[in-house]
């Protein structure tokens, strides 16, 4: 019975990976569509360039510090 638990909580841990692993394609695709609309931006209206620079450095920060949650939280759940 032992045994089958301890299988059970190995997969189950494996399973937090891969969520965690499809979960992160989200943050991925929110950094790409920052980057890619702030270069369209500075292209468009190179003038306003530190501007949009500040504020795509804002976005990304905001997106990883949400992947970062992602990746933390489920250990702090668990233990």
């Amino acid at each position: 019975m032992s045994a089958l638990l301890a299988e059970v909580s190995g997969s189950l841990n494996s399973l937090g990976s891969i969520g965690y692993g499809l979960a992160a394609i989200g943050p991925g695709i929110g950094v790409g569509i920052i980057f890619g609309q702030g270069v369209q931006a500075i292209a468009r209206n190179p003038e306003a360039y530190n501007l949009i620079r500040q504020n795509m450095l804002l976005g990304f920060v905001l997106t990883e510090a949400l992947a970062l949650i992602g990746l933390v939280a489920p250990f702090m759940f668990n233990a």
